[in-house]
């Protein structure tokens, strides 16, 4: 299972070349992000040679999510800085034998594809997987997304911890100010 990722800039290709992530907006992104592999899209933002087309695949090894000032430090002020992005992990990035051009697409967003049509593809339309393949796609990428999550909240112990086990597992400032003003509660009436 491919997921084709849109690379905005030139920067962002570097990044994922050296040093192994890419970022999806949280606002933005597909459903499903747990996947075998990543195809990169090239804007226009790409020199002229390298605009409109597909030329590099990389396997997926993780997927977290951090806000966009913790993927790129020197952007603090950005005005999305606080915004949530997926970061995937990626493997090494590997060119493709033959880059995959848009044709008469040009803007896309993200599309879910196969191994098997990134290998065939002539342009971004091969891509697109049709009729009863699309099902078993779909039921692939559910099925890996949830085996992705094997540690649901059901499945958590029900049990309340003391304060002072919070404190070894938290912010002990917090639970201080916290015990104060309840005793300060406590005192007073």
């Amino acid at each position: 299972m491919v997921l084709v990722g849109v690379v905005p800039q030139p920067r962002d290709m570097e990044i994922a070349r050296l040093l192994g992530w890419y970022r999806i907006p949280l606002r933005f992104a597909p459903k499903i992000v747990s996947v075998d592999w990543v195809a990169f899209y090239q804007t226009a933002a790409f020199k002229k040679e390298h605009q409109w087309r597909i030329e590099f695949v990389a396997p997926l090894k993780g997927v977290e999510l951090v806000r966009r000032k913790e993927l790129l430090r020197d952007e603090v002020d950005h005005p999305r800085a606080e915004e949530e992005y997926y970061k995937l992990q990626i493997g090494g990035v590997q060119a493709l034998a033959q880059p995959i051009p848009a044709g008469r697409w040009k803007r896309i967003t993200f599309l879910y594809t196969t191994g098997e049509l990134m290998m065939r593809a002539q342009t971004i339309n091969d891509l697109v997987v049709r009729s009863e393949e699309r099902g078993v796609l779909w039921r692939s990428l559910r099925e890996k997304a949830l085996k992705g999550n094997i540690y649901q909240p059901e499945n958590l112990p029900e049990f309340e911890l003391d304060e002072e086990t919070l404190a070894l597992l938290g912010d002990l400032k917090y639970l201080v100010e916290k015990r104060q003003i309840w005793e300060g509660l406590v005192n007073n009436d």
